[in-house]
């Protein structure tokens, strides 16, 4: 696939080398010449010097023959207008645009056609935001994706000694949590991957585990596999900026919250935007006195959602060492993030990580609803839905025993239709005998990006196939 991206920076450049792993034809449109360098140092992706809004400037770019523009500049009206540059002159088939302003939402008649021409709207801030929400109410996992509109959850949970299901074989999981199905989908072991997960595979203390079930079985699986902590309800976030001020909103009610910010006149337009029961402090999250004099000790999460990463670490550490029960950090920096994660810090967040998944499903071929990265963009998590018949599609009316996945890859679950008259969706953690139907969305984990494409064209419908 050919595709432009506007905007080199972080959010940018983490999408570029997302999408230059999978040998897509990338072009980046920067006004920055010293960025573009350093990118096309690193990466196999053509640079383009200028502003991504002039007409003359997109063609240098090839626009002419793109299937895909991003544009994830800094500026909202950038990208708006770089959008509409791109449909009205070009005939640019999708367009992607990074919009902070909540005034821009999905389906706005603004970002129509006639409007902006938006095909879809990322927005990094409200994918942390979301992020962090769920991490929020199950503070026991490390990664909560869903798919099928909520019904199916993803999680990735720390298995500890003690748990249910640590320190037994697979085979053994339907004995010691009856009636509850769920698939484990992956086991790492430090940065490497169990191979070839059967029976006889034994879950360890300190495997990441990744299992998919039945969203309202999440609670149960988490127990399944460690000490569950007490619910969240103290919590403290550092930095009132756009992430803070969105987390601090949306969860204002549900939870004791208190928000640091050192800037005096944005603490002023905190406390007019937020409710009375959130106390708003403006100070230095990185000053010790002033975290002890908060009772940091007595929360039960510590969010630090500056814009300076240093400064998002040192107040975790700090916070972790003066008794905060679980400390997140907002990293920019891939390397940061993957330094401190796991350390005393439990889970480091990356903004641009965090909207990976979305522009990934406008790049995969076939009928996908949904992508999720894990593991650092080493594995994926996608949501087909199934299309064609027997004759045309090499999974419709076949058991999974007969569906030839590459190796480690699985199918985890399966939301079905029940019936044309009752919409009802029930969730099927498939068996070996499972048959999967037209219509079906069909949840699969990719231990290894490059086995995405064998994926896709398993599921892709085609008039030859069966001839």
């Amino acid at each position: 696939m050919k595709i432009v991206i506007l905007g080199a920076g972080r959010v940018g450049e983490s999408v570029a080398e997302s999408l230059v792993s999978e040998r897509n034809d990338i072009t980046v449109i920067d006004t920055d010449d010293v960025r573009l360098r350093a990118l096309q140092d690193r990466l196999d992706l053509r640079g383009v010097s200028g502003n991504g809004i002039e007409p003359s400037v997109q063609r240098r770019a090839g626009i002419e023959d793109a299937d895909l523009l991003i544009a994830c500049a800094t500026q909202d009206e950038t990208n708006l207008v770089a959008c509409k540059v791109a449909h009205d002159l070009f005939n640019v088939p999708t367009t992607i645009a990074r919009l902070r302003s909540p005034e821009f939402e999905a389906g706005s008649p603004l970002l129509e056609r006639g409007g902006f021409a938006v095909d879809s709207v990322i927005c990094p801030e409200q994918s942390v935001t979301a992020y962090v929400r769920k991490l929020i109410e199950y503070p026991e996992a490390l990664q909560v994706l869903e798919f099928a509109d909520g019904l199916v959850s993803l999680i990735a949970v720390r298995a500890v000694t003690g748990g249910p299901l640590v320190q037994h074989g697979l085979a053994e999981i339907p004995r010691l949590l009856p009636g509850k199905e769920m698939r484990l989908v992956a086991i790492y072991r430090g940065d490497t991957a169990v191979e070839a997960l059967d029976g006889a595979t034994r879950i360890e203390p300190g495997d990441e585990v990744f299992i998919l079930a039945a969203t309202d079985q999440i609670r149960r699986v988490l127990g399944a596999l460690g000490k569950m902590d007490s619910p969240v309800r103290r919590l403290m976030i550092a930095g009132g900026g756009k992430v803070g001020l969105r987390l601090a909103s949306e969860i204002a009610g549900d939870y004791q919250l208190k928000i640091i910010e050192p800037n005096a006149a944005r603490c002023e337009y905190l406390a007019s935007r937020l409710p009375g029961s959130v106390l708003v402090l403006k100070g230095d999250s990185t000053d010790e006195e002033l975290l002890v004099d908060e009772n940091v000790g007595e929360m039960d999460l510590f969010l630090a959602l500056t814009s300076d990463d240093e400064d998002n670490i040192m107040s975790c550490l700090l916070a972790k060492r003066l008794g905060a029960r679980r400390v997140f950090s907002l990293i920019n920096r891939q390397a940061y993030a993957d330094l401190v994660q796991g350390s005393q810090i439990d889970i480091a967040i990356s903004p641009a990580h965090a909207v990976i998944g979305e522009l990934l499903a406008h790049v995969r071929r076939g009928d996908i609803v949904a992508v999720h990265s894990l593991r650092r963009g080493a594995a994926e998590a996608l949501e087909l839905v199934v299309r064609g018949d027997a004759k045309t599609c090499q999974v419709v009316d076949r058991p999974l025993e007969q569906i030839r996945l590459p190796a480690g890859a699985q199918i985890g679950a399966i939301v079905r239709t029940r019936s044309d008259v009752d919409e009802t969706r029930e969730v099927i953690i498939p068996h070996h005998d499972t048959v999967i139907r037209c219509g079906d969305h069909v949840i699969v984990f990719v231990p290894r990006k490059r086995m995405v494409r064998e994926i896709e064209k398993l599921f892709q419908v085609s008039a030859l196939f069966g001839f």
